[in-house]
């Protein structure tokens, strides 16, 4: 059938490999293989390149991929339609977060009303994050500093201060505060661009005339803690993501208003999900 050939070819897709997508589908690997390349000389196209095992979506495969996103979406709705006649105690929410510390007290709020729900979350910054909900590859966002987007519902969650830090043996360790005209010229290990903590420093340094010695960009994190721990420069980080360590110390900012605010987001067209209206009403309401 048509809609077996097509779920395959999204799981190839999705999963950017044959077997990861037989994994996830439950097939053997070669019933899989079979079903695209029916598809594909059925219809006399090819939607994959294929080089040695790394596997790439053709122009013609991109284009089917971003019907087949919207076919899996409607799927995923039907089925979270008739879970909803059971009282929400089956189905799927899949997560986009920025980190993991506010999404881990979402999920523990959240299975404390709805245990049978089962939880995926992927981790990124706010660009990637928001790039999953408008390509349906997650169900919920949480998210910062975010553009307005007429696809993409936004409600409000927290609002939190940056901080800077520092490992033992900077100057600033044992200062209660600093002022921001205390960064020029200082080290600093930054987050990639999209990263909602480092858009919020360059916008109050460019604010105050501040110029900073960016020594290192890092994609994580686990990346920005080792590097300060081991004396490369400074971190900033939101005040709630800070975790004590003896060798680490925040340190505030006292004369700048430098605030991060994240959002739960998802896709307005599907407001009316139960799933999704569940897990932001709890979430919301008990201010996890």
């Amino acid at each position: 059938m048509l809609s077996n050939a097509l779920r395959s070819f999204h799981a190839v897709a999705f999963h950017e490999g044959f077997s990861a997508a037989s994994r996830a589908l439950n097939i053997s690997q070669p019933t899989l293989s079979t079903q695209v390349k029916a598809l594909e000389r059925r219809y006399d196209v090819q939607l994959f390149s294929r080089i040695g095992r790394e596997v790439r979506l053709t122009p013609a495969g991109q284009a089917l991929y971003a019907t087949t996103q919207r076919l899996h979406q409607s799927e995923t709705e039907a089925e979270d339609l008739l879970n909803s006649f059971k009282g929400l105690h089956s189905g799927s929410l899949r997560i986009a977060a920025v980190g993991p510390f506010h999404a881990t007290d979402m999920i523990v709020a959240f299975k404390s009303h709805y245990p049978k729900i089962d939880i995926s979350v992927a981790f990124g910054n706010s660009r990637h994050s928001f790039e999953r909900l408008l390509a349906y590859e997650s169900d919920i966002g949480l998210i910062a500093e975010v553009n307005a987007d007429p696809r993409v519902v936004t409600r409000p969650y927290s609002t939190h201060d940056v901080v800077t830090f520092v490992n033992a043996h900077h100057p600033f360790f044992d200062r209660e505060s600093i002022s921001i005209k205390d960064l020029e010229a200082q080290k600093v290990v930054q987050r990639e661009v999209g990263s909602t903590t480092r858009t919020a420093m360059e916008r109050a340094l460019a604010q105050h005339s501040v110029s900073i010695d960016v020594v290192l960009d890092i994609g994580s994190r686990e990346g920005i803690w080792k590097a300060v721990e081991q004396g490369l420069g400074i971190g900033f980080v939101a005040d709630f993501e800070f975790v004590h360590h003896p060798n680490l110390r925040p340190i505030p900012i006292r004369d700048a208003s430098i605030r991060t605010q994240y959002f739960l987001a998802y896709l307005a067209e599907r407001r009316n999900s139960n799933l999704i209206r569940a897990f932001c009403d709890v979430v919301q309401t008990e201010e996890v």
